[in-house]
């Protein structure tokens, strides 16, 4: 629903899970906007308001529909590959698109460097710029900004707090050698 004055209504959703309540925001047609966690609510507000503008969006408590919340429901369960079919609308600088695209291509179970990111993307100078897109991403954890590790395979800055970050990449089968993650791809 569109207001007068321009602005969107998007339903927000707190579930419960492993490692925190969840926020899961969605639009009228059923896409993912926002994800990210209740102690972190006063971030993603911020990254909404940057990207639809301060009167741009106005948030409504409710329930998000099942094409968006069964998936992630079954992801936390288990279900690894549960959150590729999520139906994501995200507003961004074309850079950050292009960022936050690359990021959905990175598999379960795998990671990627801020350099790889940068590869991937055809971009190889812009390692600071891929991290400052990783880091502006709305969309956590289907938009997999977490899959995102350091060159010497540490846990790097994610929005939701390197607890969760270790959680989830552990929760995807991402294995931890010598405090270090290393890539399934590179064992």
């Amino acid at each position: 629903m569109v207001e007068a004055n321009g602005s969107e209504h998007f339903t927000v959703d707190r579930v419960p899970t492993p490692i925190g309540t969840m926020l899961i925001v969605v639009d009228p047609q059923g896409r993912l906007r926002a994800l990210d966690w209740e102690d972190f609510e006063n971030r993603m507000v911020r990254l909404l308001e940057l990207h639809y503008g301060r009167e741009g969006v106005k948030l409504v408590e409710g329930r998000a529909c099942a094409a968006v919340k069964q998936p992630l429901e079954a992801y936390l369960a288990g279900e690894l590959t549960a959150l590729d079919g999520i139906p994501v609308q995200t507003f961004g600088t074309p850079f950050q698109r292009e960022v936050w695209a690359a990021l959905r291509t990175i598999p379960v179970g795998q990671t990627e460097t801020y350099g790889g990111l940068a590869l991937k993307i055809g971009r190889p100078k812009a390692v600071r710029a891929v991290g400052a897109a990783n880091g502006a991403n709305p969309i956590g954890v289907v938009v997999p900004c977490h899959r995102v590790i350091g060159t010497d395979g540490s846990l790097t800055g994610y929005g939701g707090g390197l607890e969760r970050k270790r959680w989830l990449l552990a929760h995807e089968g991402v294995e931890l050698e010598r405090g270090l993650f290393t890539r399934r791809d590179q064992q």
